[in-house]
């Protein structure tokens, strides 16, 4: 399944308390009644909503971070335990023909078309990454995948928008491990 959110920002300067208020809980009551669920083991499996919040942040960020230096971003990326890269959080970038361009978890993946790749229960999601950006310029895409060190997939949802790597038309995400 997947969910697409558009790429946005809004201004809530000079609005009145109640607006203002208004403004600031609509994203996240959005979010809440339209981040998607996936059963896993007869339980919902659903991104909390404060980590949905930070993963889009973080890609948005990202994508202007990349437009503006270009390949030059992906050093600041790879770096653990800075704002791009903690926990189980780590950015990839890849082009809208399947190449992966950059990941910080799995550098041996850069340079290989994964557009055929399949997670454990069959979902091209490399597929549904570029279905995504292409549709709706950004949205989520659930899948199965291990996390860093670890063999067996689990439930991840990952966010991903469109940017452009040094004239190529690209994406970039990163996605979170729901427990």
């Amino acid at each position: 399944m997947m969910v697409a959110f558009g790429r946005t920002g809004m201004d809530i300067r000079g609005a009145t308390m109640p607006k203002r208020l208004l403004l600031v809980s609509l994203p996240i009551l959005v979010l809440i009644l339209v981040l998607p669920t996936r059963r896993v083991d007869g339980r919902d499996a659903r991104v909390p909503v404060h980590q949905a919040a930070e993963i889009e942040t973080l890609v948005n960020e990202a994508a202007d971070l990349i437009e503006s230096e270009g390949r030059a971003a992906f050093a600041a990326f790879r770096r653990k335990g800075i704002r791009w890269r903690y926990g189980d959080v780590y950015l990839f970038v890849g082009d809208l023909q399947g190449i992966v361009l950059f990941n910080a978890a799995q550098p041996n993946r850069e340079g290989r078309d994964l557009l055929e790749e399949h997670d454990a229960a069959g979902k091209p999601f490399h597929k549904e990454f570029v279905s995504v950006v292409r549709e709706s310029g950004s949205g989520w895409v659930d899948y199965m995948f291990p996390r860093p060190r670890r063999s067996t997939p689990e439930v991840k949802w990952s966010y991903v928008c469109a940017t452009t790597v040094e004239g190529v038309p690209a994406l970039v995400g990163a996605g979170v491990y729901v427990e």
